[in-house]
């Protein structure tokens, strides 16, 4: 009988209450007047986002939100003026956030259209206009690295973003289309995934910032507590010598590492204010450092190691070259290509050219 007692005494007490008044009654409330159109957001793509994908078809989930002060009727989803979706059940009928993938998105410029309609026929269009960008298929052989530095940090070959430490910039005036900015404490970072091959080849336009007086170029070094392991991977950076700025090229064999600096013809001016193309090739036996086409260092060399080389730093030596200070450099950097072959001379030249 104890089971019955409490259900017993909470019906009394729902019943007493509604009777007293201790509980108000349902009541229907008009909607109203449908005053207003619908409010449509789009969430993803953003007006002006570029898609950069390997692949010439790629999918793209669309997302958005409609809001009315009445009521949705329904939802058409454009895409260069062909519908795409439509909704029109909704579980909030005052605001809707929806999502959907389309699954054949092609290379080029788009309009996406939101097209919202109220019970009453009051209707609201939101367009963004974005593009897919076409992939970027590598132009010189042996290219497995590309990055324009064109408004972002994409690696076009890959498909890849570097991860931004500090605030580094762009240029718009770079030396083809835009270019990366150095700032302080600042500098980028990639994974070094395909990469680290037994024949390396980097090539870059550079355009020396006056300050500091030394800095890293590009890193490919080892993490270890000394900021200045060098016995694998590469480190690029220049230093004040005399008034110039001289650029080196250290490579670490797995035991012991190898200097290259550039002769002092090719030492950079810092009031030039002048781009220059800076390029070396690693491999068994020789490593070369070019300055405008031309060789600025060359020597024996036994083979690089990639031990414990698992990113790449551009524009610092930091995180892993940090010893004697060469860190971030303000200068600009653009069109940097890394090749997974010994460039020739001849090839570098093909390079300028193109690019000039």
């Amino acid at each position: 009988m104890k089971k019955l007692i409490i259900p017993f005494i909470a019906l009394l007490f729902v019943a007493s209450a509604c009777k007293d008044g201790y509980i108000d009654e349902l009541e229907s409330v008009a909607p109203g007047t449908d005053a207003e159109a619908p409010h449509v957001t789009v969430a993803y793509p953003l007006d002006g986002t570029l898609i950069r994908v390997t692949e010439d078809v790629t999918p793209i989930e669309i997302q958005f939100t409609v809001t009315d002060d009445i009521e949705i009727k329904d939802i058409d989803v454009q895409l260069n003026g062909t519908s795409i979706a439509t909704f029109n059940e909704f579980v909030d009928f005052r605001k809707a956030i929806e999502s959907f993938t389309y699954d054949n998105l092609t290379n080029g410029q788009h309009t996406l259209a939101v097209v919202a309609t109220d019970l009453s026929g009051k209707s609201t269009t939101h367009t963004v206009n974005f593009e897919k960008v076409e992939p970027y298929r590598p132009i010189y052989d042996g290219e497995v690295f590309y990055m324009p530095f064109d408004g972002d940090n994409v690696e076009l070959v890959t498909i890849r973003n570097a991860t931004r430490v500090g605030s580094p910039g762009f240029v718009t005036a770079g030396r083809v289309g835009g270019a990366y900015a150095g700032a302080n404490d600042s500098y980028l970072t990639i994974p070094t995934t395909g990469l680290t091959n037994p024949d390396f080849s980097a090539v870059f336009w550079y355009k020396l910032n006056a300050t500091p007086d030394r800095g890293g170029l590009l890193t490919i070094s080892p993490a270890d507590a000394s900021n200045n392991l060098r016995t694998s991977g590469f480190r690029l950076f220049r230093e004040n010598v005399g008034g110039k700025q001289r650029i080196t090229l250290n490579v670490g064999n797995g035991t012991a590492d190898v200097w290259f600096n550039s002769d002092a013809p090719y030492h950079l001016d810092p009031a030039a204010d002048e781009w220059v193309h800076v390029a070396f090739s690693i491999t068994n036996g020789e490593a070369i450092l070019y300055i405008n086409g031309e060789v600025a260092s060359q020597g024996s060399f036994s083979g690089i190691s990639w031990a414990g080389c698992e990113v790449l730093s551009i524009g610092s030596g930091a995180p892993n070259f940090i010893e004697w200070n060469h860190r971030s450099d303000l200068s600009n950097i653009d069109e940097l290509r890394i090749f997974d072959k010994v460039l020739s001379q001849a090839e570098i030249q093909a390079i300028i050219d193109a690019e000039s």
